[in-house]
C-alpha cells in the first residue's frame, strides 16, 4: 500500500519520501512503482517522460526522523498492528514540524485511539486507500473524535486534486468498507467450512450473480488472509457481537502459513506464478 500511495502522489506533482526500515525493502517498493508505471505506459495512459518525472519526485530514506521532519502531510502504511501504528504515531508527533498533517491508511484500527497517543489529536485523520492504490478510486477519509473540520476539508480536497473519490466517514470499528466487507468474506469462507460449495463455486456465485469484479474469497487472497483477520478481530472486539469471529477455517489456514497472494497459496494456488486461478491443491483433495 505504501508504494501505491507514493506513485499516486508522485504521479500527480507532489514531491514524495518513500520510508521504510531498510534499504532492501525501499528497493522493493521503488521496483514496484516502476512496473506498475510500466504497466501504464504499455495501456498508453502514461508517457515515458511522465514516469521518469514521477520517479524523479520520490526520494527516499530510512531513518523516519529525517523523513518526516519538513512534511506538510504524512500517510503511514505500516501493517496492521495497533501496538506498531501507535508506536509509529508517537514518533510522528515528536518529529513533524507542528503544522503537520498526520494520516494512518489503516483499514479498521480507531484513528481517535490513534490520535490519543499524540497532542495533536485535531490534526490525525484516516486515509483509507483501496488496492492497488493507483487504479482504484475511493479513499475512506476517517474523522476521528477530534479530528477538526479544516483539516478534514484539506484532504478532502487534497484526495479530489490525486483524482480519487473521498468519502467521509467516522470513526467507528471498521469504518464503512470492511465493516460491510469483512463479514460477507467471513461469510463465504463459512460456506466452504461448511461444504455448501467449493472455492471457485462461491466465488462465481458472486461475481456472475452480484456483478461482484472479484469472488470474496480470492479478494480475501489479494487482500492478505492475515489481515482478513486482524480486521474480524477489531470489529469483534469492538462491537462484541460474535457474528464478526473470524472463521475457523481462516485461522486455521493463517496459522499454517497460507496467507494469500503474498504467501504463494491461499484458497488459489500462487506459487508458479500463473494468471490462471488455479484452486488451492487442500481445497481440491478435501472434495
Amino acid at each position: 500500500m505504501g508504494n501505491g500511495i507514493a506513485h499516486t502522489f508522485a504521479q500527480t506533482g507532489f514531491k514524495v519520501n518513500l520510508i521504510d526500515i531498510s534499504e532492501e525493502a525501499i528497493a522493493k517498493g521503488i521496483a514496484t512503482i516502476g512496473k506498475n508505471l510500466d504497466r501504464q505506459i504499455t495501456k498508453g495512459s502514461i508517457t515515458e517522460a511522465e514516469k521518469v518525472k514521477t520517479l524523479d519526485n520520490i526520494s527516499s530514506c530510512t531513518d523516519l526522523k529525517a523523513g518526516v521532519e519538513c512534511a506538510d502531510l504524512v500517510i503511514e502504511a505500516a501493517s496492521e498492528n495497533a501496538d506498531l501504528k501507535l508506536k509509529i504515531f508517537k514518533q510522528l508527533d515528536e518529529f513533524c514540524q507542528p503544522s503537520a498533517i498526520l494520516a494512518s491508511n489503516t483499514s479498521s484500527i480507531s484513528i481517535t485511539k490513534i490520535a490519543s497517543v499524540t497532542k495533536r489529536p485535531e490534526q490525525i485523520i484516516g486515509m483509507h486507500f483501496m488496492n492497488p492504490v493507483p487504479v482504484m478510486k475511493l479513499v475512506e477519509v476517517i474523522r476521528g473524535y477530534a479530528t477538526s473540520d479544516q483539516v478534514t476539508n484539506q484532504i478532502m480536497d487534497l484526495s479530489r486534486k490525486l483524482g480519487k473519490a473521498p468519502v467521509e466517514v467516522n470513526d467507528y470499528p471498521g469504518f464503512v468498507a470492511n465493516r460491510i466487507l469483512m463479514p460477507m468474506i467471513n461469510e463465504a469462507v463459512y460456506t466452504l467450512y461448511e461444504g455448501v460449495a467449493g472455492v471457485e463455486e462461491i466465488d462465481t456465485v458472486m461475481k456472475l450473480g452480484m456483478a461482484h469484479p472479484m469472488g470474496p474469497l480470492q479478494l480475501a487472497d489479494f487482500i492478505g488472509l492475515d489481515v482478513c483477520i486482524a480486521i474480524l478481530e477489531v470489529l469483534h472486539k469492538g462491537f462484541g457481537n460474535p457474528k464478526y469471529a473470524p472463521c475457523p477455517l481462516l485461522v486455521n489456514m493463517v496459522t499454517a502459513g497460507n496467507k494469500g497472494i503474498k504467501s504463494g497459496n491461499g484458497f488459489y494456488d500462487y506459487q508458479n506464478g500463473s494468471k490462471e486461478l488455479k484452486v488451492s491443491r487442500k481445497f481440491v483433495e478435501r472434495r
